[in-house]
């Protein structure tokens, strides 16, 4: 198995759901030989923790989890739910040493303080339960100010999220044909909803066409438009070198990460 779990510095922030610590310790496994008992051992104490409600040791438990036992079996579902944890409380109210309280003043817009505070429109709609772009005078948003960037990793086909060198969630991609995706840093230049695909030698093919190779969502870089992170029509080759060099997503995960990342968001590709 081609493991993706970062085995240090994977600090979590933490957020109220629910983590399933009981269905895994139910479930068995284990991994290699010395590794089962320890681990079960250590989701006896987080669902412990879980019913005590004391998040901060059951983030300890997680990270043991992935840097001890790294051959646990279910090792990538402990990493998975991290990630899933993280990106609740990034898209809560939940008030964190990342989020600040900001009380609308004339003039305010979402897209004024999407800018002003490095973010985006539809992430402080989700974290205010906003069904619209109305905001009025006096109204207290909570807003995310804590910087993402972006990593991927051509030869495990992955993508991690990270604020720093914190990792927030991981995704499975795919990665261009024959090594064919540019190594290097790059920055999110441009961001398209359903976006049209200029096919190279033929006519664009219109969003909602099953031809249409980029999914969902596009967000470019800055030094080449033509390279960039999509989404797909076919889900079934995601984690496979196959594209023509771009980085593809499944949908539902590409509209997920595009409302994390503003304009300006740095990503390094790496071999």
């Amino acid at each position: 198995m081609n493991r993706w779990v970062i085995m240090a510095g994977a600090t979590v922030i933490l957020g109220g759901i629910g983590l399933g610590i009981a269905s895994m310790r139910n479930s068995g496994g284990g991994g290699q030989a010395g590794a089962s008992a320890p681990v079960k051992q250590l989701l006896e104490e987080a669902v412990q923790y879980e019913a005590n409600g004391d998040k901060i040791k059951i983030k300890d438990v997680y990270e043991k989890i992935v840097t001890d036992h790294p051959d646990y079996d279910k090792v990538e579902e402990v990493q998975e739910k991290l990630g899933q944890l993280n990106l609740a409380i990034i898209t809560s109210n939940t008030a964190t040493p990342q989020t600040i309280m900001h009380e609308v003043v004339p003039g305010d817009s979402l897209g004024k303080l999407a800018g002003q505070y490095n973010t985006t429109k539809e992430l402080i709609k989700k974290s205010n339960g906003l069904k619209s772009d109305v905001i009025r005078v006096g109204q207290k948003l909570r807003i995310w100010n804590a910087a993402f960037n972006v990593l991927v990793k051509k030869g495990q086909n992955i993508l991690q999220v990270k604020i720093g060198d914190e990792v927030v969630k991981i995704y499975r991609v795919s990665t261009g044909a024959n090594n064919i995706t540019p190594a290097g840093t790059f920055k999110i230049a441009s961001k398209l909803v359903n976006p049209v695909w200029f096919r190279p030698g033929g006519a664009p093919v219109p969003a909602e066409s099953p031809e249409n190779v980029l999914g969902t969502r596009w967000m470019g870089f800055d030094t080449d438009p033509h390279y960039g992170i999509h989404g797909t029509t076919d889900p079934d080759k995601i984690g496979q070198q196959v594209t023509a060099g771009c980085v593809r997503m499944r949908n539902p995960e590409v509209e997920e990460l595009f409302d994390l990342l503003p304009i300006g968001t740095p990503v390094a590709i790496q071999d």
